[in-house]
């Protein structure tokens, strides 16, 4: 069993069928697997969106966003 919290660009690229990121960001669209694109434009999958995982996510303590001022 994989631990990385990421797929990996091999991966992707087997779930896809694509190697070039802007195929692989139109399929995980239309297969409707959520994906966030990194700095790159490279999309960036969780391994838990592609096993089926529910994990709670939980906000570091202390952390504010930029734009909330106190």
């Amino acid at each position: 069993m994989n631990t990385d919290l990421f797929l990996t660009d091999a991966e992707l690229a087997k779930l896809t069928g694509f190697k070039i990121k802007s195929k692989q960001i139109v399929r995980l669209r239309a297969q409707g697997i959520p994906f966030q694109v990194n700095a790159s434009g490279h999309p960036v999958v969780t391994r838990a969106a592609v096993e089926g995982r529910r994990e709670p996510v939980e906000a570091e303590a202390g952390w504010t966003p930029g734009l909330i001022s106190a």
